[in-house]
Order: C-alpha cells, then structure tokens, then sequence
C-alpha cells in the first residue's frame, strides 16, 4: 500500500492503516492528525482508532517527540525569557503523600534558581498540589500572567495552576483515551505529560516518576521506559531533562490531605520532619540545582542540605505565601492543620508492617474528604491522615499506628477500615527498600538496585 507522501493530500484513514501496519509517521503526518482533531475535522472515532493503532504498535523516539511538540504547538505556549536565570520546572508522575514541590521548590528558590510552577488539582487517590497550597487561606492559585511573572522576578518562586488553554490537544485526546482503554500506553503518557512540560516554557526539566502500588506505573522496569522516553522527548526538544524513579509503594512522609500535607512541609523546611520525605526532597531539589547551573550534582547536593538547615527555604515558602496573598501566619499555629473530628487507628496484631498499599491509603483519606471522586467535589482541606508507624516499624496489638481527621464524624470509619485494610503485617520484617531506584538523563540510565 502507497501512503501520503510530502506534498500529497492526507487522509485520516490512510495514516491509521500505516499506524495499524507499525509503520512511523513523519512529522507532517502527525502535525495533520493532531491539528485536524483539535479542529474538530477528525472525528472521536477515528482518533480511537488511531490511538489504538499506538497502543499495540508504539512508537519510535522521534516519533514521540515530534507528537509531544505538536501538542504543545496546539494552544498556549508560555515564553519564560523575561525572567532572568535558568528556569527548572519539576513534575511528579503523582503519588500519595507526594509535597515535595513546595519543599525542593523553596530550597531551589532559595538557591538563586527561579522556578515558574504550574501544577493541577487532585483526582482519586492522588492529591493535587493545587488543592494542597489552597489550604493556606486566601491564596491565590490563578495568577494571571503577569502576576504569575513578577512573583517569580521578585521571591524567586510562584506556584499556580495549569493555563486552560495549555497543551488542548492533550486534554481532548486524554479524554478519549480515558474511555477507550487507550490510557497504559507509554508513548502516549510520556507525550501527554511533556507537551505540557514543554509548553509551559522551562529551560530545564526535573521528572519524578513514580513506581509502586501508589503509582501508575507498577514495575520498575515500566517506570524506567517511561522515564527514558520523557527524557528523551525533552532532549530532542532542546529541553536538558533528568528523570528519578522514586518509591511510591508506600506513603511519602507521616501526612496525608491537604493542610496536613502543607504542616509537614512547614515542618521540614523548619528543620525536622521524617527522615524519607527529607531524603528524597534534598535529591530533588539537588538534580534541580544541578540543572539549573549550580555546580556539581555532590555539590548540589551540599548547596541543597545547607539551605534547608538555614532556614532561609522556609523564609522562601512564607515570602511565595504572602506574594501570592496567602495568610502566611497560619503556617506555624497548630490549630492550622486540625480538623473538628479525630480518630485513633490501632494495629490489630503484633508484628512488622511489611507493606502499605500507598493506593489504598490514598483512598482512606479519599473517603475523609481530602480527595475528589468527581471533578466538581468540594475538599475538606483538613481532613488527612497522620502515620505514626509506617512499612518496616514494629507495632504491638493495641499500640496507636495513625490518627485520621475529618470535619464529618461519620467519614471516620471507613477512613478506618480502608487504612487497616491497606497495611500488611507479619511476624518477619521486610527487606529495606531505597527511596530512589534510578537516575535517567540523556546519557543514560543508572540504576541503584
């Protein structure tokens, strides 16, 4: 069969039959296929078909990154360049427990290296950073452009969220692959996640791509190609990008919500914390440094655990707090982070929690009130989870391993079963897990088990 040739009138029917065959399309081809589709000119269900096409047969490295550019081409594309330095953005695959950006995003800030943040709203049993900042009251978390830029000049750091007109093609085709089984596929996730990365104007990309029963992606070696290809796209897109596999098959720190999520965070910029979310967020913020010019990764890393034992990373999360409007005084008043109900969970039985279903604990606070189900839920901004204990801890029967918090008494016991139902204990303890289980940059991969 001959195909479209350069010059030649396209057709949407042809390019799925070369797509079905396992053929690669050009950049003119795909350049037709997305533009016509957010046009409105190629109909749903050819485009179910063609991304089926992908699903089954995949694609080849260019292939991905001149899709993921031409999505990023389809709307708004933001120019960072009157802001002066190198701009690192960072993006989390999304996990439970996950507040490391307000963190490396303060310590990076800190540093001299100006991070423009554009994050979304939380789904299911992942939480949203958005949702997350809007705990602290009176925030503003839809700056407009302009405010958005001068934050960034003057503290060093702005948080907001995501341009409705940012990477469309990327929603309309999400949408569709949400409904078609089309979603597992890592071409089409790497390009959903970068043409927004892309678009939204960084010069640097920091990924953090999760693994574990917390993640969407549930094996190390999945999460490796997916990284391996982001970082790829953002290479042959001019972008220098870096990508960590992290653990997520158990909660990041002790908090779970929204406000509590936000107390954590107050609480490790102020020098304490749990030693798992400090770890991993002085790595962070260290690959972000680096690839913001500051030296050295060991270096970087040194520069990292430096301003965080200073203080001068918390001084940045109050500064971004008050530019953005938000009523910064709140974040060191106990009463900030509590909700009106409370509940004890006590371990049923003795042993070693060997493992935390991170998803199933993600739901618990779901049921709470700290997630949505639907878009258009409303939060209860302190309903969460606090861990006392947590994968590798002893427990005794009886002993108190987590509190839940909501502001409905009757969300608490199922808040409850969930939780419990999520921890596995037994008599032996489990073997140590790292937090990072990769490196990835355009070099290559280096793996650490």
């Amino acid at each position: 069969m001959v195909f479209t040739k350069t010059g030649d009138t396209m057709h949407m029917n042809e390019l799925i039959i070369k797509k079905r065959n396992g053929l690669a399309h050009t950049k003119a081809e795909l350049k037709y296929i997305i533009d016509n589709y957010v046009k409105g000119d190629i109909p749903d269900y050819q485009m179910s078909a063609w991304l089926m096409a992908v699903y089954f047969q995949g694609m080849t490295d260019m292939e991905t990154a001149d899709l993921t550019m031409i999505m990023a081409e389809s709307g708004e594309q933001i120019d960072l360049s009157p802001i002066p330095g190198i701009k690192v953005d960072k993006h989390s695959t999304g996990g439970v427990g996950d507040k490391t950006t307000f963190i490396i995003a303060s310590i990076v800030a800190a540093c001299g290296v100006p991070v423009a943040k554009m994050s979304g709203r939380g789904l299911g049993h992942t939480g949203g950073t958005i949702d997350k900042l809007e705990s602290i009251p009176h925030v503003n978390v839809a700056l407009d452009k302009e405010n958005f830029f001068n934050i960034v000049k003057k503290v060093g750091v702005a948080v907001t969220g995501q341009s409705g007109n940012l990477a469309p093609a990327d929603k309309l085709m999400y949408a569709l692959r949400d409904v078609t089984g089309t979603v597992d596929s890592i071409p089409l996730i790497a390009s959903s996640v970068m043409s927004k990365k892309l678009a939204a104007g960084s010069d640097a990309i920091l990924l953090d791509v999760k693994v574990g029963s917390g993640a969407f992606m549930k094996t190390l070696d999945d999460a490796v190609q997916l990284a391996e290809t982001m970082v790829a796209i953002g290479h042959h897109n001019g972008r220098q990008t870096v990508a960590l596999i992290t653990d997520m098959d158990r909660p990041l720190g002790q908090a779970i919500g929204n406000a509590t999520e936000i107390a954590e965070v107050v609480e490790v910029l102020r020098g304490n914390g749990p030693e798992d979310l400090i770890h991993e967020s002085i790595t962070l913020a260290a690959n972000m440094l680096y690839l913001g010019g500051k030296g050295a990764y060991e270096d970087c890393v040194t520069l990292a655990e430096g301003t965080l034992k200073s203080g001068r990373s918390f001084e940045k999360f109050v500064e971004m707090v008050k530019a953005q409007g938000g009523d910064a005084t709140v974040l060191t008043e106990p009463a900030f982070a509590e909700a009106a109900y409370k509940k004890a969970v006590l371990a049923p039985k003795t042993g070693y929690i060997t493992h935390m279903d991170a998803e199933a604990c993600g739901r618990a606070a779901l049921a709470l009130g700290a997630g949505r189900y639907t878009k258009t839920d409303a939060l209860d901004y302190k309903a969460g989870i606090w861990m006392l204990k947590k994968t590798g801890d002893a427990v005794e029967a009886g002993e108190t391993i987590a509190y839940l918090q909501s502001g409905n008494e009757s969300t608490l016991a199922e808040g409850e079963t969930r939780y419990v139902n999520a921890l596995t204990i037994e008599a032996t303890p489990p073997v140590k897990r790292p937090l990072v289980f990769a490196r990835v940059t355009a070099d290559g991969t280096e793996r650490y088990v």
